[in-house]
């Protein structure tokens, strides 16, 4: 059964703990600190035009686009601008971290592979006037017209992918289509959260407007977590409408992970604890990762773009 249906219109009442403005606050402080990209815009003022806030260090000031009388064409050196300054949200699903960073003023896609998470996305979208672009694919078969500077993959979507040649694939794909210097930030799940912690548990949780059952189930030789969701959503004042849905998730070591991420010809820079932010250990449930694009100088981006 396809995952994030039915769920997507319940998704952000489910995850309305979820602490998004600490993960924000996370990865933005990394992109300052490792990364290449900058916000683009300025929050807006009342009553001004969004399209008008560009930041003027971007490619969009003729200024900053370079020394014509020195050889340099200021239109490609403010397109390089443009793309090391796009920001990737990878598996955005309905998209709330994605517009917090455009809120933030970065120039945002967000990709993902659920049509339904993807409309409450653009709604969104639609209520804030990002322009944020949403793009529907398989990060597996990830297609973009050029690089972006950054890429951050959280709330363990990468444990969606099941195969260690598939999730080498989605870490090339990202790889290629990193801005030389660009980074990739994102989290997983670990084997030990899977085995130890949550193992074969049943979750409940009861609201007025739904309710939901999460049933654990967790395959040990595969290392592969499978989990039941029965979802009741009030549709009349004595009614509700059920549905469930399956998913399966996949832990990974801190090894694994960082061999797939130089086997992609990625470096890892940076490997934390996500719930301690420090090292990891034998017991670390969720860890982030950061990792740069190497390998690609400016002359090696070019024909990367999708004809």
């Amino acid at each position: 059964m396809e995952a994030y249906t039915d769920f997507a219109d319940v998704y952000d009442t489910f995850m309305d703990d979820t602490p998004y403005e600490e993960w924000f606050d996370f990865l933005k402080k990394l992109i300052e600190e490792y990364g290449i990209s900058k916000p683009v815009k300025a929050k807006p003022e009342a009553g001004e035009d969004p399209e008008a806030r560009e930041n003027p260090e971007a490619g969009g000031n003729p200024e900053a686009g370079g020394n014509p009388e020195a050889g340099e064409d200021p239109e490609a050196l403010g397109n390089l601008e443009t793309e090391r300054n796009l920001v990737l949200d990878l598996g955005c699903g309905t998209g709330t971290l994605t517009e917090m960073f455009a809120g933030a003023g970065y120039d945002m896609i967000g990709v993902d592979v659920s049509e339904d998470m993807l409309r409450k996305a653009l709604e969104k979208a639609e209520h804030s006037g990002s322009g944020t672009l949403y793009l529907r694919q398989d990060m597996r078969e990830l297609s973009l017209y050029g690089t972006v500077g950054t890429v951050f993959c959280v709330c363990d979507a990468l444990n969606y992918i099941l195969e260690e040649d598939e999730l080498r694939k989605v870490f090339a794909l990202v790889n290629n289509y990193l801005f030389p210097g660009g980074i990739f930030i994102f989290d997983f799940n670990t084997v030990y959260k899977y085995a130890e912690v949550i193992g074969d548990a049943t979750i409940a949780e009861n609201r007025d407007e739904c309710s939901f059952i999460w049933e654990n189930y967790y395959h040990s030789r595969e290392e592969i977590n499978e989990y039941d969701v029965t979802v009741f959503v009030r549709e009349k004042e004595q009614y509700y409408r059920r549905f469930t849905e399956t998913h399966y998730q996949r832990g990974y070591t801190a090894e694994q992970m960082a061999r797939l991420v130089r086997e992609s010809g990625m470096k890892v820079e940076l490997m934390l604890d996500a719930d301690t932010r420090e090292a990891v250990t034998e017991t670390s449930e969720r860890i982030y990762i950061l990792a740069r694009e190497q390998g690609k100088g400016n002359e090696g981006r070019k024909g990367r773009h999708r004809d």
